[in-house]
């Protein structure tokens, strides 16, 4: 079988304990993170084959999560060495990604550094069938939009099939250019897309119903996911996949957690997650993509891939960390739980 790469920048996340008591214990834990990775690090537990494709200073920090990935069973040999520095970012245990307690500081990194014309595609992509990437990387800067553009013409000039998770940072997008604008070029290579009726709205110009919430019923948002499916089958004819995730959050920090899988003319829905607690937000949605992928690329049916995509993010919920350390037979219990 061939491999899985994965595309994006790589982060190292550090969550400051509340009240600034980090400063007076002189300790903050250090995640390593990043969207794509999170993928890569779900699929080699899972025992698919994975290669991983970022950029990395060359220095001592650098060599050491290379090292750490090897372990993790992660191919690193297409991983670049250019630039000065590694990407961070701050938030807080339990916090989510959207909130204005997350702090980037990733600016003139390596892997947002990296321009066009410095990659042997042909050599990177020589054992690959699969390409991910997820909004976040063309976010990063112009030149990381451009690099993500030029992988995704040379692997589908290879027939490798390629998926998008439709993540939105507004605190991104801040080189000029509409996110739009942008995700709608690199889109229309994609043959798997996931994200949300809203994220569809404002990565791919997909129209959403503004009151949707007005009615919120979940037959009322499932109809929603098929239209924005068809819709995207529509306009990115390359497109034969489109999942949807909904996921409620109340203010006693309940949850609510289920999602949709498209295709051409077919619905199918996973069971209803519920949740008193959450121990992470951090990683779900990348754990739900890498279930997704894992499904698909083992021509598993549309039912067991949804359900088990579904059942990996939320058993994400409730672990420590940016990526998963549940194994599919852990995966396989949780949704044991609510079928």
């Amino acid at each position: 079988m061939k491999k899985i790469l994965c595309f994006g920048e790589l982060l190292l996340r550090l969550p400051p304990a509340n009240g600034g008591d980090w400063l007076r214990t002189n300790q903050m834990p250090v995640f390593i993170g990043g969207a794509e990775l999170n993928v890569a690090t779900a699929l080699a537990l899972w025992k698919m084959p994975v290669k991983y494709f970022t950029a990395l200073p060359d220095n001592v920090i650098a060599r050491d999560i290379k090292d750490y990935l090897e372990q993790k069973n992660i191919d690193t040999s297409s991983v670049i060495y250019s630039g000065e520095r590694v990407g961070l970012y701050y938030l807080q245990k339990g916090a989510d990604m959207k909130s204005a307690g997350s702090v980037f500081d990733r600016k003139n990194s390596s892997f947002a550094t990296l321009g066009t014309g410095n990659v042997n595609w042909d050599e990177v992509l020589e054992d690959v069938s699969w390409l991910h990437f997820s909004a976040i990387a063309p976010a990063v800067s112009e030149t990381a939009a451009a690099l993500c553009k030029e992988a995704l013409e040379a692997a589908s000039k290879k027939n490798i099939t390629i998926s998008v998770d439709l993540n939105h940072r507004k605190l991104l997008w801040q080189y000029g250019k509409p996110a739009a604008e942008i995700m709608t070029d690199l889109a229309k290579y994609c043959t798997v897309i996931m994200g949300n009726v809203w994220s569809a709205n404002s990565l791919l110009g997909i129209p959403v119903d503004e009151r949707m919430h007005d009615n919120p019923l979940k037959e009322n948002y499932l109809m929603n996911a098929t239209k924005t499916a068809n819709d995207i089958f529509q306009k990115f004819p390359r497109c034969k996949w489109v999942a949807n995730t909904f996921r409620f959050d109340a203010t006693d920090n309940k949850i609510e957690y289920y999602a949709a899988l498209n295709t051409i003319g077919l619905q199918k829905v996973s069971p209803l997650f519920k949740t008193a607690s959450v121990v992470e937000r951090v990683g779900s949605g990348d754990c739900f993509m890498a279930g997704l992928i894992y499904g698909i690329a083992n021509d598993a049916d549309p039912q067991t891939i949804i359900s088990t995509a579904a059942a990996a993010a939320f058993g994400k919920l409730q672990e420590i960390g940016d990526a998963t350390n549940n194994s599919m037979a852990d995966i396989n219990l949780i949704l044991n739980k609510y079928m």
